[in-house]
């Protein structure tokens, strides 16, 4: 009497414990009811690690224990239940490689009591097959495309035909799961389910049934299914951008951005909780991303789909046969082979597949009949190549995220140290910004400079030029060739856009296009060191135009300093114009 107590609160206390666990996720505090219940499943699914588990080998899983022969209606114990989850964790442990194996025994134990307490609330200790099985694929891991193929391989007639009242009893089972995590009230089975998800058709073949369910958005009772899976897509997913609310540099899993707000974007975390500043609002339209794109990776997109070279819209799914062949289910023949019209269809079948071998045999050179058996030892192990080839590529995939995370911590500051010494971050953030400021005032500077080298050129040539004129008219005759009098134009200055970039030039050539008198007077009094700290060119045409538009604002802090020196140098040009007075040519 003492164990059976004891193995009765235990089993109460494991009954509780992923429930418990949930909770403490605080997965109540998301607004929306599709993205709670999501996530909520979403726990379940890793937490029996059901996402480690693809949908085909559930459904081999199945086949070996003998529930492909049993009718959907057909109730089977707590016990048996316990051994098919017990076969299907034992052949996932095989699959996995030795450092990613699961507790087998934990897994059992919770997906076992969440199964009992979601089908089996009254306490019966049975369940039926259609229940399970509409369960475990709906839980399990793999594409949702291939989950929906199984489910309307059950819910269909030997034509391939849905059938209403085996849709109306998988709605009513898979339903229960969102019941389970206490969300009944937003997707609870009702008695219109079907007719909702269904309102028109009235034959609904395999296409059909794909289009509806994987539309954008899905049926209102099963839209946190698609969700569900693609939370799984994206939970390693990472977007270089700052969110709007929570100021968090980096986000991880999905994006929204406002649709009336230009350049207001949420981290997940903000929008599902509802976080609003500034003049958005939670009423706002929001686009869901679940992946990143580089700007450069945006205007190639759109030229390419402006000029017609991609496809504008894709089909959600592939298009199946209308009349698509039905695996075959071999595993009835061991229970009916005493019949003997069984046995004379079976010999019949025979002589038929060992014809059509032989046909194939007799046409093909290079497969002959005596390489039947190494044919099918080559697809085993060709299964099993492919099978350690992608434990392979789920652990690097792994070790990249873990990497990846190691690099972000490493990089950014933890709130340990902010908290230690916020005195010294301030300073930082002070002494970054006064650079920027120093850095953006200097290229202001040397870009001044660099303009009224040319002004003084074109000053210079004007100066030659009455001298010139001044030795034709008394008789004498000109250094200069005449041809050189004849370029008196004023060139226009280059205004430079680009603050703080890193030059990669010389002060020759920053000077290109300046005359020899200049360039001579210009190097003998400016120190070599000021004269490669002032005349380095910036790179301005090749900026972008994001950082043009900044940098036009600053620009007009030294238009009043240039206004002068353009007064000066007319004042300069104005005393050098009057008779009888040389002045040599100024230096800087």
């Amino acid at each position: 009497m003492i164990e059976e107590g004891s193995k009765s609160s235990k089993s109460m206390v494991e009954k509780r414990q992923l429930f418990m666990e949930m909770r403490a996720q605080n997965f109540d505090v998301i607004r929306l009811s599709t993205y709670r219940t999501a996530c909520k499943l979403r726990f379940v699914q890793k937490r029996c690690n059901l996402h480690l588990v693809d949908v085909w080998n559930m459904i081999e899983a199945f086949r070996d224990n003998g529930l492909s022969t049993l009718d959907h209606n057909a109730e089977i114990n707590v016990s048996r239940l316990e051994t098919i989850l017990s076969s299907i964790f034992y052949q996932l442990n095989k699959r996995l490689p030795t450092t990613h194996q699961i507790n087998v025994e934990q897994s059992i134990g919770l997906l076992l009591n969440f199964i009992v307490a979601t089908y089996d609330s009254e306490g019966h200790g049975k369940l039926t097959v259609f229940a399970m099985k509409a369960m475990l694929a709906t839980m399990c891991g793999g594409k949702i495309l291939d989950k929906l193929r199984y489910i309307f391989s059950q819910i269909s007639d030997s034509n391939g035909v849905m059938v209403f009242a085996k849709f109306d009893q998988f709605l009513r089972e898979v339903l229960k799961l969102p019941t389970a995590v206490f969300e009944g009230p937003s997707f609870g089975y009702t008695e219109h389910s079907v007719r909702t998800c269904f309102p028109q058709q009235k034959k609904i073949l395999l296409n059909t049934f794909l289009d509806v369910l994987m539309a954008d958005p899905p049926p209102q009772y099963l839209v946190w299914l698609p969700l569900m899976h693609r939370l799984a897509n994206v939970e390693n997913v990472f977007h270089p951008v700052e969110c709007s609310y929570c100021r968090s540099e980096s986000m991880m899993g999905f994006r929204y951005r406002c649709q009336q707000c230009h350049g207001y974007q949420l981290c997940q975390s903000c929008f599902w909780r509802g976080h609003a500043s500034g003049p958005h609002s939670n009423q706002h339209q929001m686009k869901e991303h679940s992946s990143w794109k580089s700007p450069a990776k945006k205007l190639s997109h759109a030229i390419s789909k402006s000029l017609g070279c991609m496809p504008i819209g894709e089909p959600p799914h592939p298009v199946f046969p209308e009349a698509a062949e039905r695996p075959q289910d071999l595993a009835h023949t061991t229970s009916t082979l005493e019949s003997p019209s069984r046995l004379d269809e079976e010999h019949r079948l025979i002589a038929r597949y060992a014809a059509r071998l032989a046909a194939e045999a007799s046409n093909s050179t290079q497969c002959p009949p005596t390489d039947l058996s190494f044919n099918f030892d080559a697809n085993k192990q060709q299964r099993q190549l492919i099978a350690e080839l992608e434990n392979k590529n789920r652990e690097i995939l792994q070790e990249i995220q873990r990497l990846r995370l190691e690099h972000e911590q490493a990089s950014q500051p933890t709130p340990e140290k902010a908290q230690q010494n916020p005195t010294l971050l301030a300073e930082l953030r002070l002494l970054r910004h006064r650079k920027d400021e120093l850095e953006r005032r200097m290229s202001a500077l040397q870009e001044s400079r660099r303009e009224l080298m040319v002004q003084l050129e074109g000053l210079m040539r004007l100066l030659k030029d009455e001298e010139q004129k001044q030795a034709v008219q008394t008789g004498g005759s000109p250094h200069s060739s005449p041809s050189h009098s004849a370029s008196c134009t004023m060139p226009m200055p280059i205004r430079s856009t680009s603050a703080g970039s890193t030059p990669t030039h010389t002060p020759q050539d920053c000077l290109a296009g300046v005359g020899d008198d200049v360039l001579d007077a210009f190097s003998q009094d400016v120190p070599r060191n000021l004269r490669n700290d002032l005349l380095v060119a910036a790179d301005s045409i090749t900026n972008t135009m994001s950082s043009l538009v900044k940098e036009l604002n600053s620009v007009d802090d030294g238009l009043e300093e240039e206004e002068e020196n353009m007064r000066n140098g007319r004042d300069k040009v104005s005393s050098l114009k009057h008779p009888g007075k040389r002045h040599s040519t100024p230096s800087f």
